[in-house]
């Protein structure tokens, strides 16, 4: 599988502090969940569990951001004063996995939506609307759209304890809300970012490259997530899942290595000078050049494998490609 190159015309840093906080992990509901109707006998065995509780809608994107900021690692200036065993291997704290929104871009009028398992299909305030198991699809005939958000209508599609949400036969982790947009829909992936990491990784490399590459793709595609998620360009969305911004395909491109890679920068990002580096990158060096040189630093994919290969870090080859910008982590209640 080839690297997508990524053609974003935004600047290289955005210009926020790093104590700009983030998305809060672990909701708690608030009050009971009306029982669901009743199940038919065929349904009674892929359901046992109850609903999970409804998570808070939260209107704007960028509220998603408060209460988390990014502390910086290595006493050195740059990437390249970090001896590569200082982050050579997971840490003790990766900090908190914060939930991002991915909007699915280009998806046909006629979506068909389901699960692997159990499903349930609510209202923006938590009712529970509908519910099926895997081989029941998820139909919306019948249904109102209910709960305005800033007039749109929305609904939010939650899956079982353990089971992926399916989109046009596309396996996706985390829930989906689903926006009505005139005679059609906007469907946005819900998902915690580290989840989205370990699917970018494998949609933007081939999983079978050098593993300290995936790692500098993974700080790299945070970063990216993260500038977007304190910039996001809709109130209801941070990216997009095509090439305009990081190619993301779901759980399809997610295997044991981008999982390892993924965990190993747990919570890492690229900043500069407090804020957060938008740490562009393209499929070779010309790519690289042609698209963003106006822009600033942007990463080759496959230099960065070549650079693996020679027995460079991950963070040496951050160091090469993005010169000045340092290692940061993300935490709660950082100042």
């Amino acid at each position: 599988m080839a690297a997508t190159p990524l053609f974003p015309l935004k600047s290289l840093l955005i210009g926020l502090p790093l104590g700009l906080g983030a998305l809060a992990i672990g909701f708690a509901a608030e009050g009971l969940i009306p029982a669901p109707p009743p199940l038919s006998a065929a349904m009674v065995t892929a359901l046992q569990e109850t609903p999970p509780p409804a998570k808070p809608v939260r209107a704007d994107a960028r509220e998603d951001l408060q209460g988390v900021a990014a502390q910086r690692l290595g006493q050195g200036p740059a990437l390249a004063s970090l001896a590569a065993p200082q982050l050579a291997g997971p840490q003790a704290n990766p900090g908190p996995n914060l939930e991002i929104r991915i909007a699915l871009l280009a998806l046909p009028q006629d979506v068909r939506l389901g699960s692997t398992g159990g499903w349930w299909l609510r209202s923006r305030d938590g009712r529970v609307l509908d519910q099926g198991g895997p081989s029941q699809g998820v139909s919306l005939e019948g249904v109102s759209l209910v709960g305005v958000s800033r007039g749109q209508a929305e609904l939010w599609l939650e899956p079982a304890r353990g089971q992926a949400l399916v989109v046009n036969g596309q396996a996706y982790a985390g829930r989906l809300r689903l926006i009505q947009q005139g005679s059609g829909l906007q469907v946005i992936n819900h998902l915690p970012l580290e989840d989205y990491i370990a699917s970018v990784v494998g949609s933007e490399m081939p999983s079978s490259w050098n593993l300290e590459a995936l790692k500098a793709q993974a700080v790299a595609a945070r970063s990216y997530a993260l500038a977007h998620m304190a910039r996001p360009p809709s109130q209801h969305w941070h990216l997009g899942n095509t090439t305009r911004w990081q190619a993301y395909r779901g759980l399809d491109t997610v295997n044991g290595r981008t999982r390892a890679a993924t965990a190993a920068t747990a919570g890492l990002i690229l900043s500069y000078q407090g804020g957060i580096v938008e740490s562009l990158y393209a499929a070779n060096s010309q790519i690289s050049w042609d698209a963003h040189r106006h822009l600033g630093a942007s990463m080759s994919q496959e230099g960065a494998n070549a650079l693996a290969n020679r027995g460079q870090s991950y963070p040496q080859i951050l160091g090469h490609y993005y010169q000045g910008a340092s290692l940061a982590r993300l935490k709660i209640g950082a100042g």
